[in-house]
């Protein structure tokens, strides 16, 4: 069985009135790591635009997530 690496699962992101997250689910953000932007397929019926966060919370941990800009929706990147 094979496995898609880095599946995006739905997130509650908390934001800055600039866009960039303060919080992920109840963590504190500590550090903004990185930011990018994703425009693919925009040739497609199902175009990707997405705004992406490497992200340092208060824990230590760090995370990726984005936001769809299509629809607005948050979606934390995992491994596995």
């Amino acid at each position: 069985m094979s496995r898609r690496l880095y599946r995006p699962r739905p997130a509650t992101v908390q934001t800055g009135v600039d866009g960039t997250p303060v919080r992920v689910g109840r963590a504190q953000v500590e550090s903004l790591r990185e930011e990018w932007r994703v425009e693919d397929r925009w040739w497609t019926a199902r175009p990707v635009r997405r705004r992406y966060f490497e992200l340092t919370l208060a824990s230590g941990a760090n995370v990726v997530v984005f936001c769809d800009l299509g629809s607005g929706r948050w979606y934390s990147q995992t491994g596995g």
